[in-house]
């Protein structure tokens, strides 16, 4: 095949038509307008680059719509080229990414949305979030927003703040009782909470996750409960890198419980390796800390919610 051919047909075949063939399905919740989610069981693809690119979101797989059919079947560039051939009429029924109508008016830059924001504050919508739905203790919460990690988001959402190495804000994770992003022209590096200067690191997939294992762990001294808000950008990675590299520095993957949460465990174990730094692997008991801290609330595990339970007074016999 001539290889204006093989272009014609990477530029007439989406990997979302490709996804569909192979019984994918978008996950709208987890998609964003710049990488949209697709899932078939424990898969997990990102399609990028207005879906002429996708990577594993557990693997280091990525590229084109070729890569991506050898990544699906596990055959050759050749096969490839006619398992997408076989494509180039088809119109995929599963709806592409559609841009909310606020995305398409003019947005301002990031350090003026976050500050235009207010801190949450006691019974606020954002506070009864974290508190009511999310289970996370006051004084995790008030540590927090004292630390300005934390703003009020829409409609009873939260934010929470990543910055660059030089602790300037880029973005930020938004978590709600309806909705979950990042924020839009954002750019994702790290949340962190606690001390900078920590030489034990947590490394969890989201700012509320590492906030359920600073409250679980009751925010122990000397460390540094970080997120990457789900993704590895090379931010991310350098971030990281930069951290582990600290003297004395022990890095914990506190990920999730489950394959995405082993593969950025992975992830982590090598970026120790490389940087010659101390590794361990924490999961939670359920899937991730925020279920974890619920059930411990539930079952009066911790001091806080111990304390709360005395001051409940029981109805005479």
């Amino acid at each position: 095949m001539e290889k204006k051919d093989i272009e014609e047909m990477r530029a007439r075949v989406g990997c979302v038509a490709l996804l569909e063939r192979e019984g994918f399905a978008i996950d709208r919740k987890e998609s964003t307008s710049r990488a949209v989610k697709f899932r078939r069981d424990d898969d997990i693809i990102i399609v990028i680059h207005d879906d002429r690119g996708w990577f594993d979101a557990r693997s280091d797989a990525k590229g084109d719509v070729f890569a991506l059919a050898s990544h699906l079947r596990g055959i050759g560039f050749t096969e490839a080229l006619t398992m997408v051939g076989h494509l180039v009429a088809f119109q995929p029924t599963a709806p592409t990414w559609e841009k909310p109508l606020y995305q398409t008016q003019m947005v301002a830059p990031i350090t003026d949305r976050w500050n235009h924001r207010k801190r949450p504050w006691r019974a606020s919508a954002t506070w009864n979030y974290l508190r009511q739905i999310r289970a996370l203790p006051r004084q995790v919460i008030s540590a927090a927003i004292d630390a300005d990690v934390l703003r009020e988001g829409p409609y009873g959402s939260m934010w929470a703040k990543h910055v660059d190495e030089a602790g300037a804000i880029i973005g930020w994770e938004e978590r709600g009782p309806d909705w979950r992003g990042f924020s839009t022209g954002g750019a994702k590096a790290l949340f962190r909470f606690g001390m900078n200067d920590a030489r034990r690191v947590c490394v969890t997939e989201a700012a509320i996750d590492a906030l359920s294992l600073a409250a679980i762990e009751q925010t122990k001294p000397n460390t540094l409960y970080v997120s990457t808000g789900g993704g590895w950008s090379p931010l991310t990675a350098q971030a990281l890198e930069t951290l582990a590299s600290g003297e004395g520095t022990w890095l914990v993957a506190a990920t999730d419980n489950n394959v995405q949460g082993e593969v950025f465990a992975d992830r982590l174990r090598q970026t120790a390796d490389y940087a010659n730094c101390d590794f361990s692997r924490l999961r939670p008991r359920c899937e991730d800390w925020n279920e974890e801290l619920k059930e411990r609330r539930e079952r009066g595990e911790l001091p806080h919610t111990r304390e709360a339970a005395s001051r409940v007074k029981l109805p005479p016999a």
